[in-house]
């Protein structure tokens, strides 16, 4: 799996979550909610550490992840954050 952020999301984070400089962001897998791979969950995200990350990428010195524990929900496909100007939202895409 690879996993990619667009300069526009990491900005978004940055703002929305006051993140600092060697903050990192954990995407993992929720039961509940709406859309995604996998029917009766969703992606859901903590401010935390790692302890196994099974993907990552750094931007602007903010480290965004997924656990290895967590690769199952994206079933093998590559997750992709960005940023809708349209929506003024963050859009997962995963494919």
């Amino acid at each position: 799996m690879k996993m990619s952020i667009t300069k526009p999301a990491v900005k978004w984070f940055i703002n929305e979550l006051d993140l600092k400089e060697q903050d990192s962001i954990r995407f993992f897998a929720r039961y509940g909610g709406f859309g995604g791979v996998h029917k009766g969950f969703s992606l859901a995200l903590e401010k935390v550490e790692p302890n196994s990350p099974g993907a990552e990428v750094t931007e602007e010195g903010i480290r965004f992840f997924v656990e290895e524990s967590d690769l199952w929900y994206f079933d093998n496909m590559n997750f992709h954050i960005k940023y809708s100007r349209n929506m003024e939202e963050i859009e997962y895409i995963i494919e």
